[in-house]
């Protein structure tokens, strides 16, 4: 939703001789009134949401031009929007996204079937010659073939070519260490161990939810206690992440730069809104799932505009795409999201064209912890990543129970009191 009053601004400000219907609300018309808005606009913009319960008239309609902005969303062929988006007649079929896939090759077949039905096969023929030889075998000769018959319809560009941007800064990725609190310790042990007793016996679904329901445990305990106790406590000095957190904005906030923060738990963020504007005496804006348009269109312009709050937290999955948040210059990821194509996405919301500082990135990663492990798992498998990447967590669940033990197993150098 956020990208609907995004592409009107930039329509007005690329291209201000075009009428624009942002075709979205309770109120939008339908029938005849829909036909005669259809009629007076150039630009029709409307989320992936509305599209899908209003295909069955909107594909009734034929279209010069159909662009999937943030194409990704229609990775999952069998989705409702996948379906939807393919029932449009268009003369033109244009795809936007910076990550074409972000768990597997399926997801590529998907947004390449959009755009020309039938190029790619079918999905299982794709998933036979392709996607298994990839995948499972790291095959280099299919993907080759797979990279000669995309190339056609591929333009990639690389905000690190000069040739294309020459005025884009860099960008400094940095792994921002902080160590647990006494009482983080003793929780984040006390979820280990009842995991470990819990899948001692169990296996299949049980045994995989078990541990999945851990690692989240031991995210929000790495975040601060209050958030795995779910008991409103106060913030205070409780969480070793939050004490670096408050060093790290001080630092930047005194040099007047700006920053954005992530965070996958809403829970994190409306515990850190009330405290970090009482910690720094600001307005601390919050972008969520629940947010409404005006209300987003309203805090991306203050922000923008320089003169508004210096902090602007984020949800990773609502704030993490589509948004131009130039303004600021770091990108602060409090908790791990452990696909690091969903992460750079949301740091793309600063590294972007139009910025013209250097953006620094912050990774927060306690070492001895989960983080930290996972952290080094992912840098490992960097080279299959360009083809394909672990299905988030799930992989996580399919480790023996000794894998489990030494992934998790708490390390001295973890504590900081």
């Amino acid at each position: 939703m956020s990208l609907v009053g995004n592409w009107q601004r930039e329509a007005a400000k690329f291209a201000p001789g075009l009428r624009v219907y942002a075709h979205h609300g309770a109120g939008r018309p339908h029938g005849d009134q829909l036909a005669e808005r259809l009629a007076a606009a150039d630009l029709v913009v409307t989320t992936y949401g509305t599209a899908t319960r209003d295909i069955d008239e909107l594909a009734e309609y034929s279209w010069h031009r159909v662009v999937l902005d943030e194409a990704q969303v229609v990775k999952n062929s069998l989705s409702a929007s996948a379906k939807a988006v393919r029932r449009l007649r268009a003369e033109h079929r244009i795809a936007l996204t910076g990550t074409p896939m972000e768990n597997r090759l399926s997801e590529l077949w998907s947004v390449m079937d959009f755009l020309n039905p039938g190029v790619l096969g079918t999905s299982e023929r794709f998933r036979h010659r392709f996607a298994i030889p990839v995948e499972r075998h790291g095959d280099t000769d299919a993907a080759q073939r797979l990279r000669q018959i995309t190339r056609p319809y591929l333009l990639r560009r690389l905000k690190t070519d000069r040739d294309i941007v020459d005025d884009l800064p860099e960008k400094i990725e940095i792994i921002q260490d902080y160590r647990l609190t006494s009482e983080q310790a003793s929780l984040y042990r006390t979820v280990v161990d009842d995991m470990l007793e819990k899948i001692a016996g169990a296996d299949g679904i049980k045994r995989r939810g078990t541990v999945l329901a851990a690692m989240a445990k031991l995210k929000q305990v790495c975040n601060h206690p209050a958030q795995l106790l779910h008991d409103g406590s106060p913030i205070g000095r409780r969480s070793g992440k939050v004490i670096r957190l408050e060093e790290v904005l001080a630092e930047l906030l005194a040099e007047g730069d700006r920053a954005l923060c992530f965070t996958q738990f809403t829970e994190f963020a409306e515990m850190l809104v009330p405290h970090l504007s009482a910690r720094f005496d600001q307005e601390v804006l919050y972008l969520h799932g629940g947010t409404s348009r005006a209300r987003r269109d309203e805090m991306v312009q203050r922000f923008q505009s320089g003169d508004g709050p210096s902090i602007f937290l984020l949800s990773l999955k609502a704030g993490g795409t589509g948004l131009n948040l130039t303004a600021a210059n770091h990108v602060l990821h409090l908790d791990r999201w452990w696909n690091p194509a969903v992460e750079n996405q949301a740091t793309d919301r600063a590294f972007r064209i139009g910025q013209r500082r250097n953006v620094q990135v912050r990774k927060f990663v306690c070492a001895g912890t989960l983080e930290e492990r996972i952290d080094q798992m992912i840098a490992s498998k960097r080279d299959l990543a360009d083809l394909v990447i672990s299905d988030g967590e799930g992989w996580l669940t399919e480790l023996s129970t000794r894998e489990l033990r030494e992934l998790l197993a708490l390390g001295e150098e973890a504590i900081g009191e």
